[in-house]
């Protein structure tokens, strides 16, 4: 994945309400009238979420007639997770030299 992409999915997960939209599809397709129903968007609005969604690749979109249902792409988030579990932070800070002081990374052995 590339920098673009996930600066990309980062931003698309920036708002709120997109994140109650990703919320909503973790459970099923959604048609775009279902996923209006719970928020307090206007249609409008909502297009414009589903389509900073969609773009991102985290969300895919198919038509059917006049509807438009809405899925999580799982492998794009399985992806972006992964590429989440490769940061990793320090609990020891850089002394004066820039050489690392009790580096151990907060996300080996489970630690948080």
């Amino acid at each position: 994945m590339t920098d673009s992409e996930i600066a990309l999915i980062c931003k698309a997960l920036s708002d709120e309400n997109r994140v109650k939209i990703v919320r909503m599809l973790t459970r099923r397709e959604l048609c775009a009238c279902e996923i209006l129903e719970k928020l307090a968007v206007t249609q409008p609005t909502l297009s414009h979420h589903m389509k900073i969604l969609a773009d991102s690749g985290l969300v895919s979109v198919r038509k059917e007639g006049k509807w438009s249902y809405y899925a999580i792409r799982c492998e794009q988030f399985q992806t972006f997770k992964a590429v989440l579990n490769e940061i990793c932070c320090t609990d020891g800070a850089e002394s004066a030299d820039g050489s690392q002081r009790g580096y151990s990374c907060c996300c080996e052995d489970g630690g948080e």
